[in-house]
């Protein structure tokens, strides 16, 4: 079964965009990011985007590393991670889960041991952040054997001489970074997505998503008009972060951050 194309599927004949949710696994510690995680797909996430906490985030704003670091700390490694999706997994048998990693995760534990471990905890997909298409050859055959859905990066500096490989590699969803720099939230939706949208979708017919910067409700809806799936991570890791004193009450804080968020994700009729 596909879930990623039932979600992005269920969303479109609800006339809505879906809503990926972003938060670093094991963050604080494995009992609350658990808590946490069900709290968003109990309240209308449609995809579950986890981070695996590293060392070197170099993608991620401090809001995300700080995240990185709490996990780290908290204890979780490689397999505390799997346990997380294979505790998700037999609560929520549909709700697409991908990593949001870096490609010495995948390598240094061996990359097809690493995609069919994956695999059998219930994962759906991989985004490797940074690892480009053309270097991907490895990584994109363990996927194809074990059943493992790939996503890869367009960002606003990427060529459109280049948007076909992207495209070629992907099989889950395209994510389009729509800031350059990290990860973080921003006052206000960035500039030139409905453009930058409709040049990826020329080159592929998977689902797009938008992501980085998006942090309110209006943000979701202003995205929601264009993309097939909107990505908030650092404000769903705030509620984490401004709970730390408080664990027990993060569970339902981000219930209610998530059933706002997704209140964005409606389209007009």
């Amino acid at each position: 079964m596909d879930r990623i194309a039932h979600a992005f599927s269920r969303a479109q004949a609800a006339n809505r965009a879906a809503f990926v949710a972003y938060l670093c696994a094991g963050d604080p510690d494995f009992d609350t990011s658990l808590a946490a995680c069900r709290a968003l797909l109990r309240n209308g996430v449609d995809v579950l985007e986890l981070g695996v906490p590293f060392s070197d985030p170099l993608a991620d704003g401090l809001t995300n590393q700080l995240a990185a670091q709490r996990a780290l700390e908290g204890g979780m490694s490689a397999e505390r991670v799997f346990a997380l999706v294979e505790a998700l997994r037999a609560e929520f048998p549909e709700t697409p889960i991908v990593f949001y990693t870096y490609y010495n995760l995948v390598f240094s534990n061996g990359v097809d041991a690493y995609v069919a471990r994956a695999k059998a905890a219930g994962l759906d997909g991989l985004l490797t952040l940074d690892l480009p298409p053309e270097e991907a050859g490895e990584l994109r055959e363990a996927c194809d054997r074990h059943g493992m859905k790939t996503v890869f990066i367009v960002a606003p500096t990427t060529p459109e001489s280049r948007l076909q490989t992207i495209a070629e590699a992907a099989t889950g969803f395209i994510y389009y970074v729509s800031r350059e720099g990290v990860t973080g939230e921003r006052s206000s939706v960035a500039a030139n997505i409905p453009e930058a949208l409709a040049a990826i979708k020329r080159h592929t017919a998977l689902p797009v998503v938008v992501g980085f910067g998006i942090s309110k409700r209006e943000h979701v809806h202003e995205v929601a008009a264009h993309a097939d799936g909107v990505v908030v991570g650092s404000a769903l890791v705030n509620v984490i972060r401004g709970h730390l004193e408080e664990r027990s009450r993060i569970g339902d804080a981000m219930g209610a951050k998530a059933v706002d968020l997704v209140a964005g994700t409606a389209r007009a009729d």
